[in-house]
């Protein structure tokens, strides 16, 4: 597979200020956080400090006395007095131990410090992640894959996350403790420093060096986990597929394929990282025989120690540079990758009337198309110039076949696309003009492929409606004939449901979203090709429901069996976008056109089904 199927995979800068900014956006609530978070870097290092400045100037203290005439600080003799008749050694212990305890303390305040922040600020950022997929249209959803999104609002939210507790943070912690190494060990003696930081510029290409080698690589692995995830992702929603035509063996030999490629992606990445730890420790072990070498008659035996210590704690944070810049890198672009979805167009908006709001409309439910194209994409047009008008409470339906524009027409009129000419008119009111919320709470529609949530039957029949009671529920159920298997439920209406009800069938799923569609009592019904793959025993149910439900209502029917609409008040044949034929039932078939052929089509069709058994 081509590495551009996963261009998303691919790593950017490890530091990108332009990001940064933005990130800013979400972290600037919590700006004093940040502050104390930074803040609290000097008193760990101060402490860092500590331990050897306590051994090397206890252990002279105690045994090389100050004579007469050689200064000790006052502060210094203070602290190494032993109290209580305590010997100079446990004195010494019980400081170390002290400072130790002190040290964990501001650490462990440090990281859940650092935590708590990044997290509140990624709370923010998954939020509005969330909140901008909502509200996207659907043209989005048909060429952006379901699973980068679900990516995007958690993935990649957590590996920004990191970088508060293993990136950014963490390098300026870094370079603040790596300055105030050098800047302490040239203040102790410079001439020792200069001879102890002879071997950094070497260590400093092998860094450089390290970052190229170790990018493509940390690629690499990306790209090839993103090729297991996606075969697993595939090979499991086909898993029906896959078992009924044998394919396990060969989806077993591309996963085995695809899992050596990762495993040797890793190894390649962890080769550079073992190669950066020992050059690290390559040099810190030169360093410390450089400091001894030169250090010895230059310096005392506790500032040799002093030099040892803070050498290898300036020398520590290269130690784990591969795993700092992975976080930085991966950060900065799962950081792209959000604001880039953030920063989507929303292509269907409200229109903004500023301070004067449109008069209320009499909510009758007529619908009407004047003059609409539309196309998906370019000029590929699947509605040609469609006119029509549907009186309230009339009951149309739209045929044709496969491709011909029916299922358009629900969505211009949901106003999930915006027509590419021409008007769509609800009472009148161009949809464009109708806040969205509005418009679709007054068009309920029952969908042929129906979405059930986890959660109870009465659950999936409000969708979060609080102003629907119980009551309602039922009465809508009942009249769809959907109440008797409900009762029949372990617990009824407060029965759960499983992933995409899948604890139901085909017809009982179809039966709940018609009393979904019902007890939401909108003035427009749309029915797109909602009683597809219902057997004609439910079938018969449901229109007995739907009849008496249709009163007072305008309803608009996509059909694929012709015989569910014989008695509808009128029928729009459309032809590849085009309105061609017009009338009732009768009238339509009087007529001889394209109606007829599809319908005399259809009554061949299901008669060969009833014969074939027989024969």
């Amino acid at each position: 597979m081509s590495d551009l199927f996963y261009e998303e995979e691919a790593l950017g800068k490890a530091y990108d200020t332009r990001l940064l900014v933005l990130l800013w956006r979400y972290v600037s609530p919590y700006r004093w956080q940040v502050a104390v978070t930074l803040l609290m870097v000097l008193p760990i290092f101060l402490v860092e400090l500590a331990p050897a400045w306590i051994i090397k100037t206890g252990l002279d203290h105690a045994f090389q006395p100050v004579q007469t005439g050689e200064d000790l600080s006052a502060a210094a003799s203070w602290v190494f007095d032993p109290p209580l008749g305590l010997s100079t050694l446990a004195w010494l212990a019980f400081l170390y131990l002290l400072v130790a305890l002190i040290g964990m303390g501001l650490q462990f305040a440090h990281m859940v410090l650092m935590a708590v922040t990044g997290q509140s600020a990624m709370r923010d950022v998954r939020r509005a992640v969330f909140d901008k997929i909502q509200e996207l249209h659907l043209g989005f959803f048909d060429g952006y894959p379901v699973g980068r999104l679900v990516t995007r609002a958690t993935n990649d939210v957590e590996n920004v996350a990191e970088m508060f507790t293993a990136g950014v943070v963490a390098l300026i912690s870094d370079v603040f403790k790596m300055v105030g190494f050098a800047v302490v060990l040239f203040y102790i003696n410079p001439k020792l420093a200069l001879a102890t930081f002879a071997a950094i510029p070497f260590l400093a290409v092998a860094a450089v060096i390290f970052r190229l080698k170790v990018r493509e690589a940390f690629r690499a692995v990306r790209v090839r986990i993103a090729r297991i995830n996606a075969h697993i992702q595939e090979t499991i929603s086909g898993m029906k597929v896959v078992q009924l035509f044998t394919r396990e063996a060969r989806n077993m030999r591309e996963f085995d394929r695809m899992n050596a490629d990762h495993r040797d992606a890793w190894n390649q990445s962890i080769r550079y990282d073992a190669l950066l730890f020992a050059v690290v420790e390559t040099v810190s072990g030169v360093t410390i025989a450089v400091i001894i070498w030169v250090g010895t008659g230059l310096v005392e035996a506790g500032v040799l120690y002093q030099f040892i210590d803070y050498m290898r704690r300036f020398l520590r944070p290269l130690q784990d540079l591969s795993a700092k810049y992975s976080v930085m890198q991966s950060s900065m672009a799962s950081s792209e990758r959000i604001f880039q979805l953030l920063h989507t167009d929303i292509a269907i908006e409200d229109p903004d009337w500023g301070a004067e709001l449109p008069a209320p409309v009499q909510r009758l439910g007529s619908v009407e198309f004047e003059g609409v194209w539309f196309a998906y994409q370019g000029e590929d047009w699947v509605l040609r110039d469609l006119s029509f008008k549907v009186e309230p409470g009339q009951r149309v339906a739209f045929v044709g076949a496969t491709g011909a524009g029916k299922t358009t027409v629900i969505n211009l009129l949901s106003r999930f696309y915006e027509v590419t000419r021409g008007r769509v008119l609800v009472d009148g009111v161009d949809v464009r003009n109708i806040p969205q919320g509005e418009l679709r709470a007054r068009v309920a529609t029952v969908l042929q492929d129906v979405f059930l949530f986890s959660g109870t039957v009465s659950d999936n029949i409000l969708l979060g409606r609080e102003d629907i009671g119980s009551a309602e529920v039922e009465r809508a159920a009942r009249a769809v004939r959907a109440h008797e298997f409900i009762e029949r439920l372990p617990q009824g209406y407060e029965t759960e449901l499983r992933e995409r009800g899948s604890n139901l069938s085909a017809g009982q799923r179809q039966l709940l979203s018609f009393a979904r569609a019902l007890a939401h009592d909108a003035e427009i019904l749309v029915l797109d090709e909602a009683t597809s793959s219902i057997d004609s025993e439910t079938e018969a149910m449901i229109q007995q429901g739907i009849h008496a439900l249709m009163q007072g209502r305008t309803a608009i029917a996509i059909a694929h069996r012709l015989s569910t609409i014989r008695d509808v008040d009128r029928i729009y044949v459309l032809h590849h976008g085009e309105l061609v034929e017009s009338g009732s039932h009768e009238e339509l078939i009087a007529l001889g056109g394209s109606y007829r052929r599809l319908y005399s089509l259809q009554a061949e069709l299901e008669l060969a089904q009833v014969e074939a058994p027989a024969g």
